[in-house]
């Protein structure tokens, strides 16, 4: 089956996850089978976010590693939670923590992942799910993380990838094509949920993410594919 070819600018991107941000965790939820946030506590734990941590979740959405973050950071720590989606940074701001025990404050921050508002060398991690996919340009993304990390601190970056194997590769494409579209259809959000199958040919795999991390300064970078290789964590250390 042919895959109908999307091309997005910057105001785009921003406006379909301002659309799908009401319904953006119950569909996560559905269309992961829950998944996402076992995939998005293993990002946490690579960032090795500790106790009194300034964090930083990047393209943070609706906030779920921003809560996860700031259990790790504790009281003492604090979370800077930055998306470009106002209807996104809405809903993060009036969910309510589940979490047991003490967690750092949010900040929530209405800012672009190319142009991040805070000084050189601020933050002790980072996390950021489902956000480079997105970016327009993604080696100056990782500059920016990179400026603003402070040395010797990590990041760890999921995302959906395609998949090397072309059988798992086939099961993503059906999937997407026979479930997310459909389900996100009712919802009237075909076109939003459509822009998912042409970004993944765009985005950089694994090898090549590696790369540009090295390129924009980081000492070290690994790439690990999880899921079958439909998703992966990059995890990058400056």
């Amino acid at each position: 089956m042919k895959t109908t070819t999307y091309d997005y600018n910057s105001t785009e991107v921003q406006a379909i996850f301002n659309r799908i941000a009401p319904v953006y965790d119950q569909l996560n939820d559905a269309l992961s089978l829950g998944l996402h946030k076992i995939w998005k506590q293993m990002a946490v734990m690579w960032s090795e976010a500790n106790d009194g941590n300034t964090c930083l979740d990047l393209c943070c959405g609706s906030g779920d590693l921003a809560w996860m973050l700031a259990k790790y950071a504790g009281s003492q720590g604090i979370v800077y939670g930055v998306d470009f989606s106002v209807q996104q940074l809405a809903i993060a701001r009036n969910r309510k923590s589940t979490l047991f025990g003490q967690v750092s404050p949010i900040n929530w921050v209405e800012a672009d992942a190319l142009n991040l508002p805070f000084a050189d060398n601020y933050f002790d991690c980072a996390t950021m799910g489902y956000g480079l996919r997105n970016v327009l340009d993604i080696p100056h993304c990782l500059q920016e993380l990179y400026r603003v990390l402070k040395p010797n601190s990590k990041a760890a970056i999921l995302d959906m990838h395609r998949p090397s194997a072309s059988l798992v590769r086939s099961f993503q494409q059906w999937y997407l094509d026979k479930v997310v579209v459909p389900v996100a259809g009712n919802l009237e959000l075909t076109q939003e949920y459509a822009y998912i199958s042409p970004s993944l040919t765009k985005f950089p795999t694994g090898v090549e993410q590696v790369l540009i991390a090295h390129q924009a300064g980081f000492v070290n970078a690994k790439h690990y594919p999880i899921a079958g290789g439909m998703m992966g964590i990059l995890v990058i250390t400056k």
